[in-house]
């Protein structure tokens, strides 16, 4: 079965303003429009739902064919798509039913806030978000300091929260029109500048059970983990893709002497897709979320080779600004090690992992 890919309209697009979207905020606006009218956002949401069909797989194939030409475009798809995925997750229909429909349609967008709930899933940090049971709802209180997708004209974001009364964590959707939801302005990046990042704060915004996702928010979260990091890990594949594919365009002078080394990078990319595809589908990641984490991390490692590369083979060329992508490419790498869960991270997760399977 072939992966699914944006239609050629959006790769066209893609090329002409990759470098644009990481340098410049003001074309924020236009990325989300452009993903959901390829059909980006749709892949692997149920046609019952509205969707293309297909598997969480056939999501991540399609962050990573977006990734190939701008991580901007890529990360904006990532938050969208994961926030589809929650909905599909959730164990709230009537959210799902009444939410998923102007999600596709790209009327607002889909920002996954949920980096401080996966590191505190992990222990690595507590909750920064608070619900205080108000009559038949909850006031919520709290910020995030970092969120992609929160698009100014229309999103609604993804949050964890504890309980005053000693409930178990819960997911909620806020909808950026909610009284006391705040966005900032956005953060001042060194690149995926038109990512709709910013922060994001609740002050007494008060929301009641239609809005909330997931009751249990630790087991749901270890649900869902596996799609919000392969999602994630499709940014790396196609990100890889287009800087190996960058270095075999070059000329045959630079290439040739890094031939062998490209041959065996693009095979280990090619074995660590598939690992990817298979280990969603089949459970893998769910019942051994270590062995995702060390995938995550040798795709970081592979996508820093993978520039490595094409700065040599592109030389001085490589240096000058708008000139075939790479400077780009190596700012797009420098944020791969750091989403989060970062990489640091996940190494002390995978260290903590191997110290408890010794005992």
């Amino acid at each position: 079965m072939n992966a699914p890919r944006p239609d050629q309209a959006l790769d066209a697009w893609l090329d002409l303003h990759a470098e644009a979207l990481d340098s410049d905020p003001s074309r924020a606006a236009e990325v989300l429009p452009q993903l959901v009218l390829a059909g980006a956002a749709a892949a692997g949401v149920p046609k019952a739902a509205g969707g293309a069909g297909g598997t969480i797989a056939d999501a991540i194939d399609m962050v990573a064919a977006v990734a190939r030409r701008s991580l901007t475009a890529a990360f904006v798809l990532w938050g969208h798509r994961t926030f589809i995925e929650y909905l599909l997750q959730s164990d709230n229909p009537t959210l799902r039913e009444e939410t998923l429909p102007p999600l596709l349609a790209g009327e607002i967008a889909g920002a996954t806030g949920l980096s401080n709930a996966m590191k505190f899933l992990s222990g690595i940090e507590g909750l920064q978000m608070h619900a205080t049971r108000r009559g038949n709802g909850y006031a919520l209180e709290g910020g995030l300091p970092w969120i992609t997708n929160l698009r100014r004209e229309a999103f609604i974001a993804a949050a964890a929260f504890d309980h005053d009364d000693g409930a178990p964590p819960a997911i909620f959707a806020i909808p950026h029109d909610t009284p006391g939801v705040e966005r900032s302005d956005d953060l001042d990046l060194v690149g995926l500048r038109a990512s709709n990042t910013a922060a994001l704060r609740v002050k007494g915004t008060v929301l009641d059970e239609t809005w909330r996702i997931a009751a249990d928010a630790r087991n749901w979260l270890l649900r869902v983990r596996p799609a919000f990091l392969g999602l994630q890990c499709g940014m790396s594949v196609g990100l890889a893709r287009g800087a190996l594919e960058a270095t075999s365009e070059a000329a045959a002078s630079s290439r040739d002497s890094i031939r062998a080394e490209t041959g065996a990078l693009q095979a280990t990319l090619d074995e660590q897709a598939m690992q990817l595809r298979h280990g969603v589908l089949d459970g893998t990641y769910l019942e051994r979320p270590a062995a995702l984490f060390a995938l995550r991390i040798a795709l970081a490692d592979t996508v820093t080779r993978a520039v490595s590369l094409e700065v040599q083979a592109s030389g001085g060329r490589g240096f000058l600004r708008n000139q075939g992508g790479t400077a780009r490419r190596v700012r797009e790498a420098s944020f791969i090690p750091i989403v989060t869960p970062s990489l640091v991270q996940l190494k002390a997760q995978l260290e903590q992992h191997r110290r408890t399977a010794t005992l």
